[in-house]
């Protein structure tokens, strides 16, 4: 069996760009730049953020895109990413296939494995990437310039993830006939998801404020108006769902828009002087974006259906690792006008 630097070796050591010192010393060397620089980390724990019988390959590319979606969010080129990689066993197939997964997605987005951390853990398999991109500091998107009247839009569609993930949690109150065709429809979304990488360089200069939605279109929204200090009111009706999520009772669709994590679509606000040239964006990224709802002067968030009536019982905000007992999206408002 392979030792830990010969696996190393094998599946993650990879000829730095020019100008960069990779895998191999004590620490990478990043070429220098006159921008500014984006770094972003996430975790992904066995048991928590996957299964233990997921696809490598599938793994191996959703570990890096949700560090990218992060840079896309940003407004962020990517330049590099480091690994770190606690492991129950030195499984070289597996290896193997994670690697294929990662290096397929990395190589797209010309974003280099650099260095990292490989250690032997009792406690499953943890993931831990560290990304690096780079942006002029002052066409960075962030989540605090949204403004009253800004449009809110999201790219792609919403809710196939989270309605995949329910269904292979074996959920039996997921309203579907056919569980195994609605899985073979959505699973894809879970397991691996689109980082908008383009979309988020295209909306430089554009967007007043963005933010991924990983944790639930109303708990990242929340996210923008809090930072931003307005409120917004929102139409439930016009939030982008597949066939398979139109498909649901109404309340489960907007359970799964809603409320639903993993998506790894932008949302975003932008001036509403500006929707044509968001349009224009988005068809050079290639990717849709849908407008949904508007910014507004106050706080909280109004949620309404598509004649303007309050939509009830609206789903918790979105995901969260240490869950209070607060009770429904913090901020979310009845609506009144």
């Amino acid at each position: 069996m392979a030792g830990e630097f010969e696996l190393i070796r094998r599946h993650f050591t990879r000829t730095a760009p020019a100008g960069m010192l990779g895998v191999g010393d004590d620490c990478a060397l990043l070429a220098p730049s006159a921008e500014a620089t984006a770094v972003s980390t996430d975790l992904l724990v066995e048991g928590r953020h996957f299964f233990p019988d997921v696809d490598p390959r599938a793994l191996g590319h959703k570990s890096l895109a949700v560090n990218l979606s992060d840079l896309a969010a940003m407004g962020a080129k990517p330049t590099a990413f480091v690994l770190g990689l606690a492991l129950p066993r030195a499984d070289d197939a597996w290896l193997s296939a994670y690697a294929g997964g990662l290096f397929a997605l990395a190589d797209a987005h010309g974003c280099p494995l650099v260095g990292g951390d490989t250690t032997r853990s009792d406690a499953g398999t943890t993931l831990s990437i560290t990304i690096f991109g780079s942006v002029p500091a002052r066409a960075a998107l962030r989540r605090s310039g949204a403004r009253p009247g800004d449009d809110i839009w999201v790219s792609g569609m919403l809710g196939d993830a989270d309605l995949a993930l329910r269904l292979l949690l074996g959920e039996p109150e997921v309203p579907v006939a056919d569980r195994a065709a609605v899985l073979a429809a959505t699973r894809r979304a879970l397991e691996w998801p689109e980082p908008r990488v383009a979309l988020g360089l295209a909306l430089r200069g554009l967007a007043s404020a963005a933010i991924d939605i990983s944790d639930g279109l109303l708990q990242d929204l929340g996210h923008i108006l809090a930072a931003s200090g307005c409120g917004a009111r929102l139409c439930a009706d016009d939030v982008p769902v597949s066939p398979a999520v139109a498909a649901l009772p109404v309340p489960w669709r907007r359970r799964c828009a809603l409320g639903g994590g993993d998506a790894y679509e932008l949302c975003f606000t932008a001036p509403a002087d500006a929707r044509a040239r968001v349009a224009d964006a988005a068809a050079r990224a290639g990717v849709a974006a849908t407008r949904i709802g508007a910014v507004q002067a106050g706080a909280g968030l109004r949620v309404v259906d598509a004649g303007g009536n309050p939509v009830p019982d609206l789903p918790r905000a979105g995901f969260d690792h240490f869950p209070s007992t607060a009770g429904p999206a913090a901020g979310l408002l009845p609506e009144t006008t």
